[in-house]
């Protein structure tokens, strides 16, 4: 799994001035929670980058001095007017504590009704789910090799061992629908039977 490395120093200020203070050095406000304590920390906004604006999970490393804890991101706040990265949330991974998380979903596989010349329909890009840290993966990949036209593969269709999917089980995943062309030639076809 992708892990970032992120050097941060820990908070010994708190309040609002203090908290400017950090934003002004372009470092941004951190708490990581779910351990044994809870940690405030900040670190350089720009090491949050590859961890922040992307779809894919990824484990965040935060060095802070001789300590060293793994975490994931549980939320982020960003300023109203700049849009800049103001706070975030990290969830600690302990070893016997599962954790909720979101994963992405990796379609794999080439699907039956696309084949037939139907077309690919992606309708949710990630699962919310409960695991403990051991058991957490990159993606979830689900095979749509038997997705056929007209069919959907939903959430309870999926199946991962040492994770529990929280999503309702009935909310489709992806979808084959039939393509306008396709309908065309189907209905040329019928003609051209009843003509007969």
């Amino acid at each position: 799994m992708n892990t970032i490395t992120i050097e941060g120093e820990l908070r010994s200020e708190f309040g609002k001035k203090a908290t400017r203070q950090l934003r002004s050095e372009e470092k941004v406000p951190c708490v990581i929670y779910g351990g044994a304590e809870v940690v405030s920390f900040s670190a350089p906004a720009k090491s949050f980058k590859n961890l922040v604006y992307t779809s894919a999970f990824q484990v965040a490393e935060i060095k802070l001095g001789a300590k060293t804890y793994r975490a994931v991101m549980k939320d982020l706040q960003f300023d109203v007017v700049t849009d800049e990265l103001s706070h975030i949330d990290f969830m600690e991974l302990v070893e016997d504590k599962p954790v909720a998380v979101t994963l992405p979903i990796k379609l794999v596989g080439q699907s039956v009704g696309v084949k037939a010349g139907g077309k690919l329909v992606t309708k949710l890009k990630a699962l919310k789910v409960i695991a403990l840290p051991k058991h957490l993966v990159e993606n979830i990949e689900v095979s749509i090799d038997n997705l056929e036209l007209n069919g959907n593969i939903r959430v309870e269709d999926v199946k991962v061992e040492g994770i529990t999917i929280t999503n309702s089980p009935r909310i489709p995943i992806a979808s084959v629908v039939m393509t306008r062309q396709l309908r065309q030639e189907e209905a040329t076809a019928e003609k051209d039977a009843k003509k007969k």
